[in-house]
């Protein structure tokens, strides 16, 4: 559901096919297509590493991380059992 809400990111803009979708993301297998070289923006480990673990702790980051995903899943009518819970330190 992300790479379906990007229209906002300001790092994704390149990455827009125009509507907010990643171009790299395939509609209609619901898969990205170049999901093993992704860029480092679409992978949550490396971009604290990278950028926010000045501003985060890993849990605050995956914790609103987690909530963003979970808001999207709300937005698309997905089950409450998928939703991302973080658990412990």
């Amino acid at each position: 559901m992300c790479c379906q809400n990007i229209a906002f990111v300001n790092e994704l803009k390149l990455f827009d096919n125009g509507e907010g979708i990643c171009k790299y993301f395939d509609i209609n297998l619901k898969f990205c297509i170049i999901y093993e070289s992704r860029p480092d923006i679409c992978k949550v480990d490396k971009m604290f590493e990278l950028k926010y673990h000045k501003y985060f702790s890993k849990k605050d980051f995956y914790t609103v991380n987690a909530d963003i995903c979970n808001q999207l899943q709300t937005l698309y009518g997905v089950a409450q059992k998928f939703r991302v819970k973080i658990i412990g330190d």
